[in-house]
């Protein structure tokens, strides 16, 4: 047998239910070859034993592939437009109680991120913000809201006063921020999406992803969004055919589905 990328990538799938050929395989391969050669292991074969038997290896692999990268009001000019302009558009169309989505939410930055931008406009009785992730280790991490100075040093001085308590030479967020956010597992390439959306937040994710990949998460995001619905996407990332697909482009991040 030839153990190589292509039967890692089966191996893989079969083990995790992650689909790499999904991903930008130059990219992606780096960073699997990295890790292999940080855990001193010879060759794919030997590694794919190790992933099936060393629990501890398992979920480093998993969470180094699925790049969690992540921080609170990350580009905080979008956010502005999100809290001054975004947020208010979505309740006066569709009322004071918002299904929202954050969509490959990771370490629960952004979700938290959209609860305090949100609270702005509405009592935190009538958030709710429905945050998912691939990696069941990380969103372990994200539901206890524990987090390093730097991952929160572009939250607005009010909200870190009110919704943050320094702990040692970390930040836990509030439980009353906390408990408006529901987090579970979701693999945005197999599993169904969600339907009736007002605003659907992914961001600097499409990055790692195939254009045919980004296509098809693109559009089944445009059928997750109710009519008139937003969706909140990185500033490294651009959707070239947004038009084609059915978007209204509102300014270079902020896609809404016609109405």
């Amino acid at each position: 047998m030839l153990f190589d990328y292509e039967y890692f990538k089966r191996e893989v799938l079969t083990l995790t239910g992650i689909n790499l050929s999904c991903y930008k395989e130059s990219q992606m391969k780096r960073r699997i070859d990295n890790l292999i050669s940080k855990n001193r292991i010879e060759g794919y074969d030997k590694y794919v034993f190790c992933l099936r038997t060393d629990r501890r290896m398992f979920e480093e692999f998993v969470n180094h592939i699925t790049i969690n990268v992540s921080e609170f009001y990350r580009d905080i000019d979008q956010w502005k437009v999100m809290e001054e302009k975004a947020i208010p558009e979505l309740i006066q169309r569709f009322g004071r109680t918002l299904k929202v989505w954050s969509a490959a939410c990771s370490t629960g930055d952004e979700p938290y991120s959209l609860v305090m931008a949100m609270s702005r406009h509405l009592p935190l009785t009538n958030i709710r913000v429905h945050a998912t992730d691939l990696d069941r280790q990380i969103i372990e991490t994200a539901k206890q809201g524990v987090y390093p100075e730097k991952s929160i040093a572009s939250v607005p001085a009010d909200l870190k006063r009110r919704y943050f308590r320094k702990t040692g030479t970390e930040y836990k967020i509030s439980d009353e921020i906390k408990s408006r956010v529901e987090f579970r597992e979701h693999n945005l390439l197999k599993d169904a999406y969600p339907t009736g959306c007002h605003l659907i937040v992914c961001r600097n994710v499409m990055i790692y992803f195939t254009e045919e990949v980004k296509e098809q998460i693109f559009r089944k995001y445009y059928n997750s969004l109710a009519n008139g619905g937003l969706l909140f996407i990185g500033a490294s990332e651009q959707m070239m055919n947004h038009k084609e697909i059915g978007f209204f482009r509102k300014n270079a991040f902020f896609y809404q589905k016609a109405s």
